[in-house]
């Protein structure tokens, strides 16, 4: 998601600490569900040592869309007179993200932060994140010169308001897109794509026979592209999936099956398709 930049100064330097319980007055409880977008791989750790969020205090936040947000990101010890960091309270370690596929998400934190329109979400990693390949371990590691973290860059409306001073959001990170195999070593680049459930479209569907397992979902319109990993029963879901006519793919790893397209699938207004029964010849 990109915003226009320009120079922001940033003078103070200090983070505010954030709370659990009920938010006071001038307080949001702030919760955040991680997800997952599947590749191909037996598993994928990721070593998530903290999170912040940066909290726009202004009454326009819009006004501040020619900031610098990557400058922003880069010193998340430093706040200025509107815009704040909060660091939220997460349970910190290794998270094996081929486990939230098919609907599957995991609560990273629910928090209290001050009040304001959350702009930017910064995840810092640790070092050890890993890929299995055919049961084999594998370094993950970031490209020469890359932080070890990523941002999110918000415009603020992205966020659900479902309760009162209360906001949510799920991340969906798309482990096909971040993970690059180059020169016989794999590198983490995060793509990430947020998205509210209630707001954005799904499509649901069961592949056969399952002589035809493992397959590959992919689900794309002219503009996305969303990947699924069919469970052991071969049932699939795609989630915040954006108004627009889509396509499905379904590829099978197996020589013996042909791939089948199912064309002018509609996502409008936040709706279910569900597919049904797709076999594979």
């Amino acid at each position: 998601m990109a915003l226009t930049a320009s120079v922001l100064f940033i003078a103070c330097s200090k983070n505010n600490s954030a709370g659990t319980g009920a938010p006071t007055a001038s307080q949001q409880s702030v919760s955040l569900f991680l997800a997952d977008g599947p590749g191909i791989f037996d598993h994928v750790y990721l070593d998530v040592a903290s999170v912040k969020v940066l909290v726009d205090t202004s009454e326009n936040t819009r006004d501040h869309d020619r900031c610098n947000w990557d400058s922003l990101g880069q010193h998340s010890d430093r706040d200025d007179s509107s815009l704040i960091w909060n660091t939220l309270n997460i349970r910190a370690g290794v998270y094996d993200l081929l486990q939230l596929r098919n609907g599957v998400d995991t609560l990273l934190s629910t928090t209290n932060v001050i009040k304001g329109t959350i702009r930017m979400i910064r995840i810092d990693l640790g070092t050890n994140n890993s890929v299995v390949v055919d049961s084999v371990s594998h370094p993950l590691v970031l490209p020469p010169n890359a932080p070890s973290y990523f941002i999110i860059k918000l415009h603020g409306e992205e966020w659900e308001h479902f309760q009162d001073n209360a906001v949510r959001l799920w991340i969906d990170f798309d482990v096909a897109h971040s993970i690059k195999f180059i020169n016989n070593t794999y590198f983490l680049m995060p793509f990430v794509h947020p998205f509210v459930p209630s707001r954005t479209g799904r499509i649901v569907g069961n592949v056969a026979p399952q002589a035809a397992l493992p397959e590959l979902v992919t689900v794309f319109s002219s503009t996305d592209t969303s990947l699924a990993l069919p469970n052991r029963e071969g049932e699939f879901e795609v989630r915040g999936l954006k108004d627009g006519t889509y396509s499905v793919l379904v590829h099978s790893i197996h020589a013996n099956f042909a791939d089948t397209t199912i064309n002018n699938i509609v996502i409008q207004n936040a709706n279910k398709v569900s597919l049904g029964t797709i076999t594979l010849h």
